[in-house]
C-alpha cells in the first residue's frame, strides 16, 4: 500500500487453488552424503516434514516449518516466545469483531465437542456417525474462519447436520461447560442459539459491499450497532480534515454504536475499555518483551505499542508506527494491532491480528535488491510524473520466517505485508515490505499441480509454469509490496481514499499494486540487479498465471450465481477482463474453446504489458485525485459480474480434481526451558491435530467474556 492508500496491504494466499494429493504431502528429506554413510554408523532417517494434515469442505490444513529457530541467541528466543503469547492473548477479540454472537458459537462448540466426538467415533449408528461427522466439519469450518462466516466470501455458513441432532448434544453435555448467560437456562440458550448456526438469513454476510445497499445495515461485523450507513459517513465527515497532513486513522480501533439518546459515540479498543481483559493480557506480555528488546529502537517502538493500548489514543498508534518504521537492524520482528479493515465495509475499523518472526539473511537478498531500488521505479513508471513520489524514502523490505500467526492473519495467512497503513507516515518515514518465506514454502510443497493441468492452454504454458512460476510469484509478492504499495502520491489536498473511493478503495489499491508487479516483471532492470534470469520467461509465466486466474481459475470461490464482492478477487478480475477487452482489437489475449473446454491465452506479451501500464496509469489518477466515479465503474464494470455459463463450466471442471481452494495452518508451538525461574531456552513444536490446538487456544486464551 502507498500512495496515501486506504488499509489494504496484504497480499493473500497464493489466489489460485493448487492441487493436493489424497495422500499428505511432505517436503523432501535432505539426503546425506556417501562420505557421511560410510564414515559412520547408519541412523534411522527423520521422518519428512508432514506439511498436508486434512482436508474437509473447501478447506485444507497444512503445517509450516521456522527453520534457523534453533540457531537463534537465547535472548531472542525469550523475545519471541513473549511476543508469541501476546498475539495469541488477543484471538478472543477476532471472533469478537466477525459477529457479535462468535464467542458464544465458538465456545459451544468447544463445550459439545466430546459428546459429538464420543458419537462419531464410537457409535454403531451409521446415521449418527454421519451427524456427528458434518457436525465436526462445521466445527472446524467455525475455527478455521473465526467465526460462522466465510473467511474469504464472507458469507454465513451453516451446518450440514440437523438442528435435532444440535439439540441432542447441546442436552448431553453439562451445563456447566455451556457458555450460558446468568440465570439463563439450556432451553432458552438452545432457542436462542439455533438460529444463529443454522438460519442462513439471520446475519446472512459478515462484509456486504454489493452497491445500492446500506453496507452498514447489511454487514454482520461488529463494528457497528444501530446505525446506518449515512450516519456513519457523516459523523467521520464532521471529524476528519481532508487538508490535514498528518490525519490519525479515524475509527481504526473502536466499535460505533448509538448510546441512549441516540448520539453516536465511539466505544474505543483498549485496556479498561472494550476488549480490556484481552489487551491488559497482551500487553503483560508486550512488557515482558520490552526487557529483552534487542536494539533501543526496538524497545522504543514495543513501549510505543503498549502505550497505544493502554490510551486507545490513534496519535500513539502513529507514533508506534513511526517507531517501528526506524527498528530496522532488529533480527526479530512483530506486527501487533488492529491492522487491516477488510472487515469494515466502509474501510474504517481494523482487525486484530499478530505475525511474529525473524529476517532470513539470505532470502533477503533479492527482496533488498528491489527495496533498494525504489526510487528508479518510481522514475520510470508509466503514471503522470505529478503522481510521482519525488523522494521515496525507506522501504526497508525483506523475507521473514514466521514464527506464529494469530488474530485475523490466522489459520488462513497472507503471504506478503506490507505497513503502516497511514501514508502520511510512508512518505515521511517509510514502512517495511515483508514476504512471508517459510510460508510460501509451505504453499509449493502442498502443491500437485492438479489446476494447472486441467486449465493451462499448452504444453508450453504448463512447462513454462513449472519451470517458472515459483519464482515469479515471489518476484510478484516482493515488487506487489515493496514498489506497489509504496508507490504514488495523492494530489495536495485529496483526502485518503477510503474517504474518497469508500468501499472500492481496498480493491483499486490491491490492483495497483498488482500492475505495478506485473508492469515491471519483464523489465531489464530485474536481471540487472540479479534476482531474475534474462529471456523473460518468468514475466510470461506470470502473465500467463494471472490472466488465467482472474479470469477462470479463481471462480471456483464462488457458488454458482454470486457476484464478485472479496478486494483481492475483484481486483484481480478487474485487471484481467479490463486487459482482455482493451487487447481485443490487435488479439492480445485470446479465448479459446476446446473439446468444450474454455482457455485463455496470451498471444502478445508485450502488447500485454503496455495494457497494465495503462491501468496502471488510470488507477493512480482515480487514487491521486479521489476519483470516485471512475473508480466505482472500474469495479463495477470488470470486477463483479460473472459469465454464469462460465462459471458453471468452471465448477464442473474443478469438481473432478477433488481440490480445495483455501488452505490455512496449524501453528508451531514455543515450549519455554524454564531453569531457576527464568527461561534458559525455548523449544519449537509442530502440533499435527488442527482441533486439538483449536480447544488448546479456547481454553488457554479464553479471555473476554460472550459479548463485549
Amino acid at each position: 500500500m502507498g500512495g496515501g492508500c486506504a488499509s489494504t496491504t496484504r497480499t493473500t494466499s497464493p489466489p489460485a487453488p493448487t492441487a493436493v494429493s489424497a495422500a499428505p504431502v511432505e517436503a523432501e528429506p535432505q539426503p546425506a552424503t556417501p562420505a557421511a554413510a560410510l564414515a559412520a554408523p547408519a541412523t534411522p532417517a527423520a521422518p519428512p516434514f508432514q506439511v498436508v494434515t486434512e482436508q474437509f469442505a473447501d478447506l485444507r490444513i497444512l503445517r509450516y516449518q521456522v527453520p534457523g529457530f534453533e540457531a537463534l541467541e537465547p535472548q531472542q528466543k525469550e523475545l519471541l516466545y513473549y511476543l508469541y503469547e501476546a498475539a495469541l492473548s488477543g484471538r478472543d477479540i477476532i471472533y469478537d469483531q466477525n459477529y457479535k454472537h462468535n464467542l458464544r458459537v465458538r465456545r459451544t462448540l468447544e463445550a459439545v465437542w466430546k459428546a459429538n466426538e464420543e458419537r462419531r467415533t464410537a457409535s454403531t449408528s451409521q446415521q449418527q456417525i454421519d451427524q456427528a461427522t458434518k457436525f465436526a466439519t462445521y466445527a472446524k469450518r467455525v475455527w478455521f474462519s473465526n467465526g460462522i462466516h466465510h473467511h474469504y466470501s464472507t458469507r454465513k455458513f451453516v451446518p450440514e447436520c440437523t438442528p435435532a441432532y444440535f439439540k441432542e448434544l447441546i442436552f448431553a453435555t453439562d451445563s456447566k461447560l455451556l457458555p450460558l448467560e446468568p440465570g439463563e437456562s439450556v432451553t432458552k440458550f438452545l432457542a436462542a442459539m439455533t438460529p444463529i448456526l443454522f438460519d442462513p438469513n439471520v446475519a446472512p454476510k459478515r462484509v456486504n459491499q454489493e452497491a445500492g445497499k446500506d453496507l452498514v445495515k447489511t454487514s454482520a461485523s461488529n463494528f457497528y450497532e444501530g446505525l446506518t450507513q449515512a450516519e456513519v459517513e457523516a459523523f467521520y465527515k464532521k471529524k476528519i480534515n481532508p487538508k490535514d497532513p498528518q490525519p490519525v486513522s479515524y475509527g481504526l480501533n473502536s466499535k460505533l454504536v448509538k448510546d441512549r439518546q441516540g448520539r453516536v459515540q465511539e466505544r474505543k479498543w483498549m485496556t479498561e475499555g472494550m476488549y480490556d481483559k484481552a489487551l491488559t493480557q497482551v500487553v503483560f506480555w508486550l512488557e515482558k518483551a520490552i526487557t529483552v528488546a534487542e536494539t533501543p529502537e526496538q524497545k522504543l517502538a514495543l513501549q510505543k505499542l503498549v502505550q497505544f493500548y493502554h490510551s486507545g489514543d490513534l496519535r500513539k498508534w502513529d507514533e508506534y508506527n513511526v517507531a517501528w518504521v526506524h527498528d530496522t537492524q532488529s533480527l526479530t520482528d512483530v506486527v501487533n494491532g488492529f491492522i487491516e479493515v477488510y472487515g469494515d465495509p466502509l474501510g474504517y475499523r481494523a482487525s486484530y491480528e499478530s505475525v511474529v518472526s525473524f529476517k532470513d539473511v539470505e532470502a533477503t537478498k533479492r527482496i533488498k535488491a528491489i527495496g533498494d531500488e525504489a526510487q528508479w521505479f518510481e522514475d520510470n513508471s508509466p503514471i503522470k510524473p505529478e503522481h510521482k513520489k519525488k523522494n521515496v524514502i525507506g522501504i526497508t523490505a525483506k523475507v521473514i520466517t514466521t514464527v506464529v500467526e494469530a488474530g485475523d492473519a490466522a489459520p488462513n495467512t497472507p503471504i506478503g505485508i506490507n505497513l503502516p497503513n497511514a501514508s502520511w507516515i510512508r512518505k515521511e518515514h517509510g514502512s517495511k515490505s515483508v514476504n512471508l518465506g517459510n510460508i510460501v514454502d509451505a504453499y509449493s510443497a502442498a502443491d500437485a499441480g492438479g489446476m494447472l493441468d486441467e486449465f493451462a492452454f499448452d504444453e508450453a504454458e504448463k512447462q513454462r509454469a513449472r519451470q517458472y512460476a515459483a519464482l515469479a510469484g515471489k518476484l510478484h509478492t516482493d515488487m506487489h509490496e515493496v514498489i506497489g504499495h509504496a508507490s504514488g502520491q495523492l494530489n495536495k489536498g485529496v483526502g485518503t481514499p477510503k474517504e474518497t473511493l469508500k468501499s472500492y478503495a481496498s480493491a483499486l489499491e490491491e490492483a495497483r499494486a498488482d500492475l505495478v508487479a506485473l508492469y515491471y516483471l519483464p523489465d531489464a532492470k530485474l536481471s540487472q540487479l540479479g534476482v531474475l534470469p534474462a529471456g523473460g520467461e518468468v514475466a510470461r509465466a506470470e502473465y500467463d498465471n494471472y490472466i488465467r486466474n482472474g479470469l477462470l481459475t479463481q471462480l471456483v470461490r464462488l457458488k454458482l450465481g454470486e457476484t464478485v464482492e472479496e478486494a483481492h478477487m475483484r481486483n484481480r478480475q478487474m485487471v484481467a477482463k479490463w486487459a482482455f477487452e482493451k487487447g481485443q482489437k490487435d488479439k492480445v489475449i485470446g479465448r479459446v474453446t476446446r473439446e468444450g473446454n474454455t482457455y485463455f491465452r496470451v498471444n502478445d506479451y508485450e502488447k500485454l504489458r503496455g495494457l497494465f501500464g495503462q491501468l496502471l496509469r488510470e488507477l493512480q489518477r482515480i487514487t491521486s485525485e479521489g476519483d470516485y466515479a471512475a473508480g466505482k465503474a472500474l469495479i463495477e464494470t470488470y470486477g463483479v459480474k460473472v459469465d454464469p455459463a462460465l462459471h458453471k463450466e468452471v465448477l464442473a471442471r474443478y469438481q473432478k480434481l477433488n481440490i480445495a481452494p483455501y488452505a490455512g495452518f496449524i501453528q508451531p508451538r514455543l515450549v519455554p526451558v524454564v531453569k531457576d525461574g527464568k527461561i534458559t531456552d525455548v523449544k519449537v513444536e509442530y502440533p499435527t491435530d488442527f482441533s486439538q490446538q483449536m480447544l488448546d487456544y479456547g481454553r488457554k486464551y479464553r479471555l473476554l467474556p460472550n459479548f463485549n
